[in-house]
């Protein structure tokens, strides 16, 4: 079932000479439970397309829906809850707020909805996130690993619609990177998390079961691997 779909997404920074392209034309549909890796050099317009699809940024022109809903139809105050609620967005550097501990930072997005915290379920994901013990301390006495694994838990807390993963592990070493993609693979067999994930390392991104190739702007190649 198809989960999210954008149609001719046009994206352009700046104006006549100094204008740049991020995306021109870019059209893509992912269906519910896919891990999907978004491959591209530098300047290609791939976290573009990720802001774009979390609706972070808004295309210039074209359209994104999420479960058949059109994103951008909404008024901005609309669409900062439906970041909230049905989006989760994950980053290169992990935007923990130092002064919450761990537990505090995993559920923020759920008390600012207001929401019930449902003790299992954060159990759940303490321990499938290696952070059983580690709930009361802040996020300067963890490790680089840790904090992301902490930001990743804040982004699962709320089971949003989709992930968006804008190069997670650009900012650790190599096993902390296969700590966090084995994470991710957990995440969405274990709970069918549809995942969209930005690396510009091949090795990786051969770790999703789809690759789409982005470049200037275009997507190349989108082939299924497994």
């Amino acid at each position: 079932m198809e989960i999210l779909r954008a149609e001719h997404l046009v994206k352009t920074y700046g104006k006549e000479e100094n204008a740049v392209h991020a995306l021109n034309d870019v059209s893509l549909s992912v269906q519910s439970g896919e891990f999907v890796a978004v491959v591209g050099s530098s300047g290609s317009g791939k976290s573009t397309l990720i802001h774009i699809l979390g609706s972070v940024d808004r295309p210039d022109s074209g359209k994104v829906y999420l479960n058949g809903e059109d994103v951008f139809a909404q008024s901005n105050e609309k669409l900062a809850i439906f970041r909230r609620r049905r989006v989760g967005i994950i980053y290169q550097f992990y935007n923990l707020l130092s002064r919450l501990t761990v537990e505090e930072n995993i559920l923020l997005p759920a008390l600012l909805d207001e929401q019930k915290i449902d003790r299992a379920y954060f159990n759940e994901m303490i321990e499938l996130l290696g952070l059983k013990g580690r709930e009361r301390d802040l996020p300067r006495q963890l490790s680089g690993g840790q904090q992301q694994r902490v930001a990743i838990g804040r982004t699962l807390i709320n089971n949003p619609d989709v992930v968006l993963a804008d190069e997670p592990t650009g900012n650790l070493d190599v096993r902390n990177t296969q700590e966090i993609m084995e994470l991710f693979k957990l995440s969405n067999k274990k709970y069918e998390q549809t995942i969209i994930l930005i690396t510009h390392d091949e090795n990786i991104a051969l770790q999703a079961d789809r690759i789409i190739a982005i470049e200037d702007g275009r997507i190349v190649q989108d082939k299924r691997i497994r």
